[in-house]
Parts: C-alpha cells; sequence; structure tokens
C-alpha cells in the first residue's frame, strides 16, 4: 500500500500534502524530532523520532520504497528514497529522480565545501513563493497518481 512520508521539520507544504493524501484516501506519517501539534486526522500519524542528526531521516528512509511517495529537502534522505523506489518531491515541486539526483546530491556538496572555505559567505535561498506552493500541489498530485498505480492501488 502507497502512503506519504512527510520530513516535517521546517516544511512549508504540510497542509497542502495532508490536502492531497486525504483525496487519495493515502495514509501520512509526519515525521519530526517534536515540536509540531499532531493532527486528528484518521489517515496521519505523527512520529515523534528521538532527538539527534538525521533521526527523522533514518526512520523515512526505513520504511519509503516503491509505490511511497517522500516530500523532503533533505539531499542525502532523497537519495536514499530514490534508491529505495520512493519517488520524491522537494518543497518547490521539483521531482528528485534516478536520472537526477546524482547532480543534486554533487551540487549539494559542492556547496557545502564552498561555504566552508569562505566562512564569511553570505547569502541563502530564495524565499518561498506562492508559485513555489502551486508547483508543489501539482507535482504531488502527478506523482501521488503515479505511486499509486505502481502500487497497484
Amino acid at each position: 500500500m502507497s502512503a506519504l512520508y512527510v520530513d516535517a521539520d521546517a516544511c512549508p507544504v504540510k497542509d497542502e500534502a495532508l490536502r492531497v493524501a486525504a483525496r487519495h484516501n493515502l495514509p501520512v506519517f509526519i515525521v519530526c524530532n517534536g515540536g509540531i501539534r499532531p493532527n486528528p486526522h484518521p489517515l496521519v500519524q505523527t512520529i515523534i523520532v528521538p532527538d539527534g542528526p538525521d533521526e527523522a531521516d533514518r526512520w523515512i528512509a526505513e520504511r519509503a520504497g516503491r509505490g511511497d511517495v517522500v516530500i523532503t529537502g533533505d539531499i542525502p534522505l532523497a537519495a536514499k528514497c530514490v534508491a529505495a523506489g520512493a519517488r520524491v518531491l522537494r518543497h518547490n515541486g521539483e521531482a528528485l529522480t534516478p536520472a537526477n539526483i546524482g547532480n543534486v546530491l554533487a551540487t549539494r556538496d559542492l556547496m557545502s565545501d564552498l561555504r566552508a572555505a569562505d566562512p564569511f559567505r553570505q547569502g541563502g535561498g530564495k524565499s518561498f513563493s506562492k508559485a513555489d506552493r502551486s508547483r508543489f500541489l501539482e507535482a504531488l498530485e502527478r506523482d501521488v497518481r503515479a505511486a499509486l498505480r505502481e502500487a497497484g492501488g
């Protein structure tokens, strides 16, 4: 059976993900280190993992596979989920696939090295926009439908 896994710490599209999941009667796992109020919807399970680096990522990576959809901004987690056969979306609707995950991971590592080499380097990512939210909803609807077909449901 398909499921939707949300790496919930700092996720700006939790509500949108829940709407799409409810439309398709898809179980949702909201995974975090705490600080998120549990959702009363019967399809939603809030999973609070122990404190520690990458505990939420580990929980998701151990369970997500073919027929599932994972929402995350964490590239190493995305790479593990793609390798396991899951469909992965970033918060802006960008799909991470076997065809592009290598380049995305390499770019992430390069940028990390550049930031480490220049401690005075300022800046960050661009802000999350309405267009990003719209792209995410469209991509999630598409990926959920495809995941349900893969899972035979």
